[in-house]
């Protein structure tokens, strides 16, 4: 038996070992969960929360072992010294230990597996040798080994060096699969130094196509959760993303690294119950997002608490009244003054114009001859609070009001809009008049948070059951310590995450889907992908879902397509993080093929786009393609078209490789006959949009195609797709840089 075939059958006896203790793990898992949920607790609460919460953990547990699955283990490192009689160390998605607590697998986030994406010759930490296993399912297939230490090149262990293909390299050329893939096990150095940064402030890193950032955020997300379970665990980590296909994309990442309790959103579901996908004019949109529509919005929300001009007569009981406009506008400075969201200070408004109106009405009735008592007091002001006329005097001095309602009436109604923005032009009006029933655009959705923050909880919306459910959260906390005291799990979870689990009556769900239900939840970090694209009031929006400012920022200012996005980090930052940011960049191209990227540059450079250059780590084996859409062969007997030059070019591809990946990108004006014919000529095999990413051919706008990757990319029409772009190249360059292997430009 060869050197290689003998490590390789070292190296698949400890790895089945590994699999041992992971089924090992379930099965105990699997047993817990079973007999807590036989468990018999009768009615009562305290038992049943104990059992419920358990439930939760084991399930929760049993998750991420099954989740693991795959690639369980990566990676080994062969120490200079030896710990706890081994000098060999494995390095896997989550830690292992034997039944005695000893280690068998180093979580790739702890502080031990650090010198496996940091040493190098130079710096060993420690490190004589790195060892990359190639896994196919539970099976060693290759292993690839980097050597530091020169002594194993020679002597006794110099059976123990085993060169391959290179992990790096074989995962760069391996085929796409509409999903992307975690890149743990061949994280590089630059890459783990950023992922490993501390959770203080924002952290923002601009990086080129290609540079893994999305790649390095995500595994900063797990990284975090890792190293700060319990801050996180129970505020939670938000994900946003430009859009829906890129989530889709995106989406099995950390489950794959264990973590699941993670909010995953595009910028247009950031407000509960609106989920928005379309896009405004780029007018509309650069006004939208300009911090000036908070300042509309604090003006809409204030013209709606108006006295009447002149005074107004109400009828009480047969008794009528003469309400002067004084006092209206001293009840509305009283609620004024209380700094409340609208709606919540409407309730001092209401209190204090009914206490006015009792002492002007029992006047009346004394000055008529009428004796008034304190008893007789209460009574009138209970005839005046449900008098018709005096609820309609205070509704229309302060009426409560919805988000939707205060956007929506803003938009449809051109003379309070004009009456609201003196200073502002015909144009700028107009970009924003639209219907009442128009939907709300991505645009919209920080426009009805910031609304939100201006207006409060809207009367008879609020859960009743508010103070219940806090009063039955003391309840939990005092009953989680209690069980973790009788059961002797101290230390393997806090009271808050066992109290998370109690449930009275219904499953309150995990922290991740009882914040992405709650507008006024805040996280313990944000992580935001395609940064540049967004508004100063989508910045705003994200600000408020995490108050510390624990941000992971992620982009490319080059990439910028939206007219709306930012022209410079500073623009886009100083204004909500002052100077509590960090940058980071990443230069290295791991994705996309050298020749690619320096045709995608050049056009970047000729446009003036303020690219940061990069070094592709490959040449690449297929030049680029360029097809004339209407130079049609001597043997075309009918008219070409863009679409079918484009159906061509992507049969043309197929015929190179049909097991891949493919995308058709194009303009949104082109995508309906383009995405026809795709579909004519392949059938099932397209799809379009979001729904392209689980077929393999995915037909897209440039928007759409913003973060993903592919084996081969078909653009159509490059010039229209730079024109259609507020920001010209920047859409262009984000398409020509999605192909990890061929790219086909079709002209006309």
């Amino acid at each position: 038996m060869g050197v290689l075939e003998s490590e390789l059958e070292r190296e698949r006896a400890v790895v089945s070992g590994l699999y041992e203790r992971l089924d090992q793990l379930r099965a105990e898992t699997e047993d817990r969960l079973a007999r807590v949920r036989r468990d018999s607790v009768g009615s009562n609460h305290q038992a049943r929360s104990e059992r419920d919460a358990f439930a939760r953990l084991y399930e929760d547990q049993l998750t991420q072992l099954r989740d693991v699955d795959a690639r369980l283990v990566f990676g080994r490192l062969l120490l200079e010294e030896a710990v706890d009689g081994s000098d060999h160390r494995y390095i896997g998605r989550i830690g292992l230990r034997d039944e005695d607590q000893r280690s068998l697998l180093i979580d790739w986030r702890a502080q031990q597996a650090g010198a496996f994406y940091q040493a190098t010759a130079n710096e060993r930490m420690g490190v004589r040798a790195r060892r990359h296993l190639t896994m196919s399912g539970r099976q060693v297939t290759r292993i690839d080994d980097d050597v530091f230490d020169e002594a194993l090149l020679e002597g006794d262990r110099a059976g123990e060096k085993v060169q391959g293909e290179g992990a790096l390299l074989a995962a760069l050329t391996a085929q796409r699969t509409g999903r992307m893939h975690d890149i743990v096990a061949t994280i590089q150095a630059e890459q783990d130094r950023i992922i490993r940064s501390d959770l203080r402030g924002a952290l923002v890193v601009q990086g080129g196509p290609g540079t893994g950032k999305t790649a390095v955020a995500l595994h900063r997300a797990a990284y975090l959760l890792y190293a700060n379970r319990q801050r996180l665990s129970t505020s939670g980590v938000l994900v946003v993303g430009p859009s829906t296909a890129f989530l889709r994309y995106i989406e099995a990442v950390l489950p794959s690294l264990g973590e699941t309790g993670v909010v995953m959103s595009s910028l247009g579901e950031l407000f509960p119950g609106v989920e928005a996908t379309a896009e405004d004019a780029p007018e509309a949109a650069v006004l939208k997002g300009s911090a000036q529509m908070a300042r509309l919005l604090s003006r809409a929300v204030r013209s709606r608490q108006k006295a009447p001009a002149e005074a107004q007569t109400v009828v009480v009981e047969n008794e009528r009244l003469v309400v002067e406009p004084q006092l209206v506008q001293r009840a509305l400075a009283k609620a004024q003054r209380t700094g409340k969201p609208h709606n919540v200070a409407r309730v001092t408004f209401v209190k204090s114009a009914l206490a006015e109106l009792t002492d002007q009405l029992a006047a009346q009735l004394r000055a008529a001859g009428s004796t008034i008592d304190d008893a007789d007091l209460k009574v009138l002001r209970e005839d005046l609070r449900t008098s018709y006329d005096v609820r309609v005097l205070l509704n229309t001095a302060w009426l409560p009001l919805t988000p939707q309602k205060l956007l929506q009436d803003l938009f449809a109604r051109p003379a309070w809009l004009a009456e609201l923005t003196p200073r502002w032009s015909e144009e700028q009006r107009a970009a924003l008049l639209r219907e009442r029933t128009a939907p709300f655009t991505v645009s919209d959705v920080p426009l009805l948070d910031e609304a939100a923050e201006l207006l409060g909880d809207f009367p008879g919306r609020a859960d009743p059951a508010d103070r219940d459910r806090e009063r039955q959260r003391k309840r939990d906390l005092e009953n989680a310590r209690a069980a973790i005291r009788n059961m002797g799990v101290q230390g393997l979870v806090s009271a808050e995450q066992l109290a998370d689990g109690f449930a009275e009556q219904v499953d309150r769900g995990t922290t991740a889907e009882r914040a992405a239900s709650d507008r006024s939840w805040t996280y313990g970090h944000v992580v935001v992908d395609e940064a540049q694209e967004l508004s100063p009031m989508q910045w705003r929006v994200l600000v408020r879902r995490c108050p510390m400012k624990s941000f992971t920022i992620v982009g490319d200012i080059a990439q910028v397509a939206s007219a709306a996005g930012a022209t410079s980090w500073q623009e886009a930052l100083e204004p909500v993080f002052k100077d509590a940011w960090r940058l980071e960049e990443l230069t290295v191209n791991y994705r996309t093929p050298a020749q690619i990227t320096r045709e995608a540059e050049r056009i970047a450079v000729a446009a003036g786009l303020p690219i940061t250059p990069t070094r592709a780590v490959r040449e690449g084996d297929w030049p680029i393609r360029r097809i004339d859409a209407f130079a049609a062969p001597e043997e075309q007997t009918q008219p070409r078209t863009l679409a079918a030059a484009v159906a061509a070019a992507v049969a043309h591809d197929r015929g190179i490789d049909d097991a891949g990946t493919l995308a058709v990108i194009a303009t949104a004006s082109d995508l309906p006959e383009v995405a026809a014919a795709i579909r004519e000529r392949f059938g099932d095999a397209a799809g379009r949009g979001a729904a392209g990413l689980t077929r393999p051919i995915a037909v897209l706008t440039g928007y759409e195609a913003k973060g993903l990757e592919f084996d081969a990319v078909v653009l159509a029409d490059p010039d229209a797709l730079a024109a259609e772009s507020p920001r010209g190249a920047a859409s262009l360059y984000v398409a020509m840089t999605r192909p990890t292997q061929r790219l086909t430009l079709v002209t006309r």
